[in-house]
């Protein structure tokens, strides 16, 4: 029997949905603590656009020439080694995804809560994840349904809710757009790449769709179509909801805030128009937890592939599902839900991520170099300029993370240790079931 499989427009909802999340209704109020020019913080949001779509570009050539599920995992795997593959995918399984589902789902039931305050949050972020769990552990047409639904509804609320602020507003805020004196100090000050440290986990979830490769509709083809039009997409979203923050409610009332679109609304719509758009917020939200849900568990799958140890996790039902991996995750972002910390654990995840993207896209040059017989359906445009770009400014804001926040960069690199333990434990007690000299492309 065939098994059904995701479309390209599911592979793009995921992506889209998987960015607009936590992140950008969240990092701004951190980003004015140090910035208070409103082209600064624009081109923060341009910069970490730009980087988002050079990394897309990157992931696209290592997607069509090694089209398997897995993400990072399948990547460093192919291109390094299997160890450097199994701690990527230990960060993705503890980091990459139950983490930010935690935050969003967190986010989700503190919205609903301030409106309905008889309603516990965290009980509502937990059901969240349960009933999604149970939608993603089935078949493809549902968990494709539901995530290209709620991620439709997701852009025209964003867009509707832009218009409606640009229209409602009494009075706009007095913000310069375009660069003034001192400006150029800022760009290449170590607040601005502190602040990229937000916009970065903002964005992350660009490369969503390579975790679920193996089971795109034809995958060489639709892969890089998809990555560039998800990430450009939630560029120009990114850069009209930060102009609408901005434009309609003053610098000082949303720094150190976390709650800046219900801080914005409140300022273009009053109190009745906030408590709606807190609503609208938290509806947002789910399908960025549906798609973290729904992309995470495809790495364990293919961990549980290659390690026997891990055999468990790479079970599926009838229908295709990785529904033990599924579960497994959802499972872990419970666990976050009641330990986290949002600041701290929003810096230390775009940290490690930002390591495992770091030296994924370092991987392109490497491919090149080691295995130049490949088949690669696409190569990058302008070659080497986008890998330069994405290495350089995300080489630049882990620096300062580790600089400036060292208890979350310590951390990260703890997690990254630990992996590679991990590992060492894991082939010792059983093994893998593949070398490096038996690359798996599909």
């Amino acid at each position: 029997m065939s098994l059904t499989r995701f479309s390209a427009r599911t592979a793009l909802a995921v992506i889209i949905a998987n960015m607009i999340g936590t992140g950008v209704f969240t990092s701004l109020g951190f980003q004015l603590l140090d910035i208070q020019s409103g082209f600064v913080l624009m081109m923060l949001w341009a910069v970490g656009g730009v980087t988002a779509l050079c990394g897309a570009l990157c992931y696209a050539e290592l997607g069509a020439a090694l089209p398997r599920s897995g993400g990072e995992y399948n990547f460093l795997t192919e291109i390094y080694h299997p160890a450097a593959g199994y701690i990527s995918g230990w960060v993705s399984a503890t980091i990459g995804f139950a983490a930010p589902t935690a935050l969003a789902s967190i986010t989700f039931g503190t919205y609903l809560s301030s409106i309905f305050p008889e309603l516990s949050p965290t009980w509502l972020a937990c059901g969240l994840i349960l009933a999604l769990t149970g939608v993603h552990a089935s078949n493809h047409r549902n968990s494709g349904g539901v995530q290209r639904a709620f991620t439709a509804i997701k852009i025209l609320l964003i867009l509707g809710f832009c218009l409606f602020c640009w229209v409602l507003v009494d009075e706009p805020q007095d913000v310069r757009f375009l660069p003034r004196a001192g400006d150029g100090g800022l760009l290449a000050s170590g607040a601005f790449a502190v602040a990229l440290i937000y916009v970065n986990y903002a964005y992350a979830g660009w490369n969503a769709a390579t975790y679920l490769t193996s089971e795109l509709e034809d995958p060489q083809r639709s892969l890089t179509r998809v990555l560039v039009l998800g990430a450009s997409t939630v560029m120009v979203l990114y850069l009209l909801l930060n102009f609408t923050f901005l434009y309609v409610a003053p610098m000082d009332a949303m720094a150190g805030k976390i709650e800046i679109g219900y801080v914005a609304a409140q300022h273009a719509f009053g109190g009745a128009g906030a408590a709606i758009m807190g609503v609208i917020l938290a509806f947002l939200l789910i399908s960025t937890v549906s798609a973290m849900v729904l992309a995470g568990p495809r790495v364990l799958q293919v961990m549980g592939q290659d390690f026997p140890a891990f055999r468990l996790l790479a079970r599926t039902n009838r229908h295709g599902i990785p529904h033990v991996a599924v579960i497994l995750q959802s499972g872990l972002s419970l666990m976050f839900i009641l330990t986290a910390s949002f600041e701290f654990i929003l810096v230390f995840a775009g940290f490690t991520l930002g390591l495992n993207t770091f030296f994924t896209v370092l991987g392109v040059p490497v491919l090149r170099w080691r295995r130049p017989e490949l088949s690669r359906p696409y190569r990058i445009l302008l070659y080497p300029l986008p890998v330069l770009v994405y290495l350089g400014i995300t080489g630049w804001t882990l620096f300062y993370i580790l600089m400036h926040r060292p208890q979350e960069g310590l951390m990260g690199l703890a997690i990254v240790a630990s992996g590679m333990l991990l590992y060492l434990l894991t082939v010792r007690l059983g093994g893998a079931s593949w070398t490096p000299d038996d690359p798996r492309s599909s």
